[in-house]
């Protein structure tokens, strides 16, 4: 039977008697999950939205655990999109679940589980209240510290409970930590080897047997709850590792990886990126080959990866800087341009970790490697367009300047005349150029291009750039 809807969107029943009516029934946490699942791969729905370069390889591995009713741990590098990838899961979950109202645990009208709910349930019967809880609700997330304690995610005594009145053995003078609190729900642990072992040795028991010890105490509490973590595999010898017991209690374990295409990083970066001006996609493309050409690096440390996160930095840091020079120069459409990117190897250089011998390098490294990337989108975007006649007008003494202070109108009235070609509208064309500004962008990608290929020079001061 179909529940009706109430107006602020969940459904309308509000006592245990209701709900029955209403034909309600009760499905494990697991259960929710795999019917949701399979629900949405029958009707072609895409059950992870938003992660790019998955979609072959760790995708079906999520789902075959996710069938398999499994916890779940994922291992990768930094910015390989593990957080992303455990908050989608919300979405398998029912929009709307009904629990006991003022229950700390969030328990089920037709199952619950603590002392207080039992006799709720038992002295109320139909007339107990009930509410609704949003899928939101139902997902709680923890950053693991060396500081987390055991009643942070399991629970302790709490003294007010016996300060007033209650026996210390009376189960209702415990404060529940976080897992207990995710009962019917997902509960999700980052940087799980930074948890301090003796507290990974207090989740064996809630992972295994469902239950849970404070103090002493044995609580039999039937928990349902899917536990997922996160852990950078250099972790295990940096900072901590995952226990060997607590390890075996997760189902799957499950290796992500950094996109494998330079289109896949393309996607993250437009997905991800807060630009405040317009960046061309040959440019976000240079900044995705800069950072595949960092991971193959071997003068950098590939143990603390290249995160994604680095992209996406460089992609805001050159809208900012085509804002900037925007604003001072008077343009109503800042558009960043080659000229911009130097400033991103200028911010960023700090989220790389170098090996050791490259020390006073960094810099010089850098800049080679995206010289390289501009080289790789330059061939990928113009090759056959003949720029001899731009190479002469150049040779025979033209000079082309750019930098933060020339704006994208100075520029284009810069360049050199070529007669009757249309070689700048080719170029233009080819990129997709139409407004002052993307012509500039464009056009100075050429030129780049061409002195990468030594058929020009250029010369660089105080924040000017000169092709000559």
């Amino acid at each position: 039977m179909t529940e009706a809807i109430q107006q602020d969107g969940h459904p309308a029943p509000s006592t245990l008697g209701q709900l029955r009516e209403s034909g309600h029934r009760l499905k494990p946490l697991r259960q929710e999950l795999r019917d949701n699942l399979l629900a949405r791969l029958r009707d072609g729905v895409d059950p992870w939205p938003g992660l790019h370069g998955f979609a072959d390889t760790v995708i079906p591995q999520v789902e075959r655990a996710l069938l398999a009713g499994h916890d779940i741990v994922l291992l990768g590098e930094r910015g390989q999109g593990k957080t992303r990838l455990l908050r989608s899961l919300v979405a398998l979950l029912d929009e709307w679940s009904p629990v006991i109202s003022g229950s700390e645990l969030g328990e089920h009208p037709y199952d619950p589980i603590s002392v207080t709910s039992q006799q709720a349930v038992a002295t109320y019967g139909d007339d107990l209240r009930i509410s609704w809880r949003h899928r939101d609700q139902r997902y709680a997330e923890k950053l693991a510290t060396p500081d987390t304690s055991v009643a942070d995610l399991i629970g302790d005594v709490d003294p007010m409970k016996v300060a007033e009145g209650r026996h210390l053995g009376d189960p209702e003078t415990i404060h529940f930590g976080l897992i207990p609190r995710s009962h019917r729900g997902i509960v999700a642990i980052n940087e799980l080897p930074d948890l301090a072992e003796r507290i990974q040795v207090a989740m064996l028991n809630v992972m295994e047997e469902r239950d849970i010890q404070i103090r002493g105490y044995v609580l039999r509490l039937p928990l349902d709850v899917l536990v997922v973590a996160s852990a950078n595999p250099e972790d295990y010898t940096n900072r901590g590792r995952i226990i060997t017991p607590l390890k075996d209690r997760f189902g799957a374990e499950i290796r992500t990886h950094y996109p494998r295409e330079v289109e896949q990083e393309i996607a993250v970066i437009e997905q991800e990126a807060e630009l405040v001006a317009e960046v061309p996609d040959y440019l976000l493309e240079v900044l995705a080959r800069f950072t595949r050409n960092l991971r193959d690096s071997q003068s950098v440390d590939q143990r603390s990866g290249v995160s994604a996160r680095f992209a996406i930095a460089g992609a805001e840091t050159i809208a900012a800087a085509a804002l900037h020079r925007a604003t001072t120069q008077g343009e109503d459409e800042p558009v960043a341009r080659v000229v911009d990117l130097e400033t991103a190897v200028d911010v960023l250089g700090g989220k790389i970790e170098f090996e050791t011998g490259e020390e006073g390098r960094e810099g010089e490294i850098l800049t080679h490697l995206l010289r390289t990337a501009i080289a790789e989108t330059v061939r990928a975007h113009l090759a056959g367009i003949d720029l001899r006649l731009l190479v002469e007008a150049i040779e025979e003494g033209a000079m082309v300047s750019t930098g933060a202070r020339v704006g994208a109108r100075d520029f284009l009235a810069g360049l050199p005349v070529l007669g009757e070609s249309d070689l700048y509208d080719e170029v233009c064309d080819r990129l997709g150029a139409t407004n002052d500004g993307e012509r500039a962008a464009a056009i100075e990608l050429a030129l780049e291009g061409l002195y990468l290929a030594r058929r020009i020079g250029k010369d660089t001061d105080a924040g000017e750039t000169v092709y000559g």
